[in-house]
């Protein structure tokens, strides 16, 4: 498995990804998905196998009192790929770029019915700071969980 940066001709191929692991009303718009790509204070990250792109993870950071927040855009891999630890390179990838750009913290919403991903989370020092209901669609809850990175 090869990971690398975005590139803007990786487009097409990211969101592809996005359109297979999600359905409306869930998935990111391409307009959306687009601002997050193209943002200054984030990072995307890729990862290739046999020439095709299988997941990717953005990370994006802001200034808030006290220092600098980084917050998990989002993080996919495609179905047949999961479970092979390329969703944990692009958490550690992620990571790393948040500590780089000075991030004291990294945060994240999760689908709380999303198992896969929470025992992901939580595997890499994540805790769990309570819940938002209706956060991805009426009856639809995420929780929230968070990593210092000080």
């Amino acid at each position: 498995m090869r990971y690398r940066l975005y590139k803007p001709e990786d487009f097409a191929a990211l969101y592809a990804i996005e359109e297979l692991c999600f359905l409306p009303p869930f998935r990111f718009s391409h307009s959306y998905m687009r601002k997050l790509v193209d943002t200054r204070d984030a990072a995307t990250w890729i990862a290739e196998g046999n020439n095709a792109m299988v997941g990717f993870a953005i990370v994006a950071w802001r200034a808030v009192k006290g220092g600098i927040m980084a917050y998990i855009e989002t993080l996919e891999v495609i179905p047949s790929q999961r479970g092979k630890g390329i969703g944990a390179e692009l958490l550690r990838r992620v990571e790393d770029s948040a500590r780089t750009a000075g991030a004291l913290s990294l945060w994240l919403h999760v689908d709380q019915t999303n198992l896969g991903a929470i025992r992901l989370y939580e595997r890499h020092g994540f805790r769990s700071h309570g819940s938002e209901e209706h956060f991805y669609a009426p009856g639809r809850g995420a929780l929230v969980y968070g990593k210092p990175l000080a």
